[in-house]
């Protein structure tokens, strides 16, 4: 057996392991898109560190698009095969992956209208990654589990999947895979969420592995608690919009994020302690996935299942506006009344989140408020490091706002949280493979992870193998 990192080998995006069995059958775990890297984007994500055509069955560990979003692309170039996934991923793929062939559209149209503009142009017309067609093609090739129970995908390949309290539906997953009369372990934590947050139940541990991939995002640092969270967030909305009659604008991903910082909103509406300013989702994506949240009340924490018993609706309350419509996300562009604007995506590489970055960025008045992990080179990367400037639809703005930075918000754990969520693995486990993390991160985790005993871990670069032996 043999194991091939395809994506987020030493970088946190396009998530994509291949398992290769001894007697050619081949599983992939996630089919992520690159994401924030520049130029290489493109071609990140047009060419294969695999063969399309020769992949038996996907298992998809979350619906999060740096794990699932070139899965059309590989159904569109010759995948056939079986798609496993819980069944809130399946229901949040329906939206986010229309969404994303909806962006591919629209970028690929973009792009060309700005090479055929050129007097002598360099390069080729682009074509979409892929289109609504391909996502649909896709969604008819699903099949779906609950958690905790041992299914059996082949003759010889079982599969589970566990809670992984990342986002609605996330998983880690458990391949039992027997070769040549013996039985190997494999697991993939996909993304590790975080004890006591807010909406979903806690991470669920793994059963015991022989090897395991172990994502590393948060690898060398540990976030603040709750309790200062809340406290800060609430500080933050003050200081802008009351004292500095300022636009709070979060760039926060549709699914995850949006819902838990508007369940936030919303307890501290319930409270009395918001103040009376609006709030706008301006997201159409966040306001279908937060629909979605609602059809999943199985993926629900107690603490939100007594909340429900006061409040039935813990993502609306007065003040807060679901925006769909162009014209009013365009209004708020301009507008200057103080409020909460949330809008995606979360790295502020796409979506609407761009536009209000372009129009706000040079007011002093207001403040960006960074919830979560931003690769280097995205806006929000940049923003996090402290840039000056930022260059924005082609034209570099001045970063005049505020900048605030709460990775208390993560929906990933941290290096301490990650340890607990595998530390049941060290007496068995054979090698531990570091993925989902910027390199410099791993190194810190991996040397964190050897102090506390752990052994045999490695880094992939992207397209290593390994033998399973």
């Amino acid at each position: 057996m043999r194991i091939k990192f395809c994506g987020a080998a030493r970088q946190v995006t396009g998530s994509s392991h291949l398992i290769t069995l001894d007697n050619g059958f081949k599983i992939l775990l996630d089919c992520g898109l690159f994401q924030g890297n520049g130029k290489n984007t493109w071609k990140e994500n047009n060419q294969w560190l695999l063969n399309p055509e020769e992949i038996d069955c996907l298992i998809l560990s979350h619906a999060h698009i740096d794990h699932t979003g070139r899965v059309p692309k590989l159904v569109k170039d010759g995948f056939n095969g079986d798609i496993h996934a819980t069944h809130a991923t399946r229901s949040l793929c329906a939206i986010m992956l229309l969404d994303s062939a909806y962006i591919q559209e629209r970028d690929a149209e973009w792009y060309n209208r700005k090479l055929l503009k050129k007097k002598n142009p360099k390069g080729e017309l682009r074509e979409p990654l892929y289109t609504g067609e391909d996502v649909a093609q896709t969604m008819e090739m699903f099949t779906t589990y609950g958690y905790g129970r041992w299914h059996q995908i082949h003759q010889d390949v079982w599969l589970q999947y566990r809670d992984a309290g990342h986002i609605l539906g996330s998983a880690s997953i458990v391949l039992e895979i027997t070769e040549n009369g013996k039985k190997h372990r494999i697991g993939f934590t996909g993304d590790v969420g975080r004890p006591n947050r807010p909406i979903l139940r806690d991470p669920q541990l793994m059963e015991d592995v022989d090897y395991l991939l172990c994502e590393s995002t948060y690898g060398d640092k540990e976030h603040s608690s709750a309790p200062k969270e809340i406290e800060k967030f609430l500080e933050v909305i003050k200081k802008t919009c009351i004292d500095k009659r300022g636009k709070l604008i979060i760039p926060a991903f549709s699914v995850g994020r949006t819902q838990e910082i508007v369940y936030m909103l919303d307890q501290l509406e319930t409270a009395g302690r918001l103040p009376k300013i609006p709030v706008y989702v301006d997201s159409p994506l966040a306001v279908n996935a937060t629909q979605v949240f609602g059809s999943h009340p199985e993926c629900f924490d107690n603490e939100l299942n007594a909340y429900l018993l006061i409040d039935k609706n813990p993502f609306g309350f007065n003040g807060l506006n679901y925006v769909r419509d162009v014209a009013k996300s365009k209004a708020l562009n301009t507008s200057e009344e103080p409020c909460i604007i949330i809008s995606a995506s979360g790295m502020m590489t796409a979506g609407r989140i761009k536009h209000h970055l372009y129009n706000n960025m040079e007011q002093g008045q207001n403040t960006f408020l960074i919830v979560g992990y931003c690769s280097p080179g995205t806006p929000g990367g940049q923003m996090r490091d402290g840039a000056k400037a930022i260059r924005v639809f082609g034209e570099y703005k001045m970063v005049k706002a505020d900048v605030v930075v709460m990775d208390s918000f993560s929906a990933h754990g941290d290096r301490k949280e990650l340890l607990d969520f595998i530390q049941h693995q060290k007496s068995n486990l054979k090698k531990l493979f570091l993925v989902h993390g910027e390199l410099d991160t791993q190194q810190a985790f991996k040397d964190y992870l050897e102090e506390d005993g752990f052994r045999e871990i490695a880094i992939p670069a992207s397209g290593q193998e390994f033998v399973i032996k």
